[in-house]
């Protein structure tokens, strides 16, 4: 009992350099006073996309990413194109802040560190990934690493807190040196480091073990999953740390 309440003690001064509640509460899409001082940028303002976002291999973002209620929302029958988002900009040791919710059944991710070349067709061939799941409603939520907060094929959650479908969810992703951190609803759900042994082991321990490019950059773009499912982002932050 006292391990959880130190962790969500800790879990609240980091994220309370997002902004207070209530800040974050009164306007979707916004950067709060505290956070403009604090050096964070905005990644969406509820109203354009591709200003900072676009597909992966692509100039533009794909075109069944549509706005739905201030939010970046993948439409699957939208009845335009498919692909993967990712920001126009690279980061190495950064703090990314967003909220996700996603309907009945759907499966998306977060990307961070994603290498963009010809040589790859996927941010996933690269990029390590935050599961965004419906955990009782997909069948990845059978297995251990895949379900909501883990990363992806390499590390389960901490602990499971993911709110209902059709719920927000807050997500704070951490890369500092060579640690990596992932928050989710105020809970630090994995710590590990990256580009070591342990690192090393952990992908040879996973589907991306004979994959050349999987893990190995410690720069690159953010990116956000088309799985072919409605998915929902909003508040999309970010603070570099390097």
């Amino acid at each position: 009992m006292i391990k959880k309440i130190i962790t969500v003690i800790l879990g609240a001064a980091l994220l309370a350099s997002c902004g207070s509640q209530e800040e974050n509460m009164a306007q979707n899409n916004a950067l709060t006073e505290t956070q403009k001082a604090d050096g964070w940028q905005l990644l969406f303002n509820g109203k354009d996309i591709n200003a900072n976002w676009r597909g992966y291999n692509m100039e533009d973002a794909p075109t069944n990413w549509v706005i739905d209620d201030e939010a970046i929302y993948f439409n699957p029958d939208a009845g335009g194109t498919n692909g993967d988002l990712i920001s126009r900009e690279q980061y190495s040791e950064f703090e990314f802040s967003l909220e996700w919710k996603v309907a009945p059944g759907s499966n998306s991710g977060i990307f961070y560190h994603v290498v963009e070349s010809d040589a790859y067709e996927f941010p996933y061939e690269t990029a390590p990934e935050m599961q965004v799941l419906d955990n009782d409603g997909h069948p990845d939520g059978a297995f251990k690493q895949h379900r909501a907060g883990d990363l992806y094929d390499l590390m389960e959650s901490r602990v499971e807190n993911v709110r209902p479908v059709g719920e927000w969810n807050e997500v704070l992703i951490v890369v500092k040196g060579n640690t990596l951190q992932q928050w989710q609803n105020g809970e630090k759900v994995i710590e590990t480091t990256m580009w070591d042994d342990n690192w090393a082991a952990l992908i040879a321990d996973s589907k991306f073990a004979t994959w050349p490019g999987f893990g190995k950059s410690n720069i690159g773009h953010l990116g956000l999953q088309d799985h072919t499912d409605p998915v929902w982002f909003r508040n999309l932050k970010v603070r570099r740390l390097d």
